[in-house]
């Protein structure tokens, strides 16, 4: 009888054997084209994926040489625009307010990836139709089968479901695997990190 842990760690694995090089290059390529072009990066998540959204918002400026937001970081607008015009506006409407354009692009993180049907992660659907009208790029890392941000994304990475009792905590770590992919690859790296640069 195996442990939980050892389940956990085993299905990590069979996650990473799933994930596909070469739609990472592709996303990789995207963001080094975006940064060339003088384009901003706006990182979009909820929850867990919010905190992700954050400390990828950190990597991308510091060490990818990318202009770089995360709406959630805002939390004073973020909570009077859910107060004064509903949750599922909050995203859209941040991005209209930063003049979202064909230079820039939005990268997602979601567990679901949104679906209007299913009243999930409205604001993302809300902020992906957006860019879509205005021209700008579209990376997802999303779980579950992508959700509408696989439908319309230029490059949507799906974290496999190995085990539907796990979808949220690997949709969510394999975030972090997956941007600090794109993050140390040598086309969009400028910046050594501290570690690696006193070895």
């Amino acid at each position: 009888m195996s442990t939980y842990a050892e389940q956990h760690l085993r299905e990590t694995s069979e996650i990473v054997s799933k994930l596909d090089p070469a739609l990472c290059e592709r996303a990789v390529d995207l963001l080094v084209d975006v940064r060339s072009r003088g384009g901003r990066l706006f990182i979009l998540g909820v929850g867990g994926s919010a905190a992700n959204a954050s400390h990828a918002v950190n990597d991308f400026r510091k060490i990818g040489g990318l202009e770089c937001y995360a709406p959630t970081d805002n939390v004073s607008e973020l909570t009077a625009r859910t107060n004064d015009e509903g949750w599922a506006s909050v995203f859209v409407e941040w991005l209209k307010g930063s003049k979202l354009n064909a230079k820039d692009a939005l990268l997602i993180f979601s567990v679901g990836g949104g679906n209007l049907e299913k009243n999930v992660s409205p604001n993302l659907v809300s902020a992906l139709q957006l860019a879509k009208e205005r021209g700008a790029s579209v990376i997802g890392i999303v779980g579950r089968d992508g959700g509408y941000t696989a439908k319309v994304a230029d490059v949507a990475i799906i974290i496999a479901t190995v085990n539907p009792d796990n979808t949220t905590p690997h949709s969510e770590a394999f975030q972090a695997v997956v941007w600090h992919l794109f993050v140390s690859h040598p086309k969009l790296k400028v910046q050594q990190t501290k570690w690696e640069s006193t070895k």
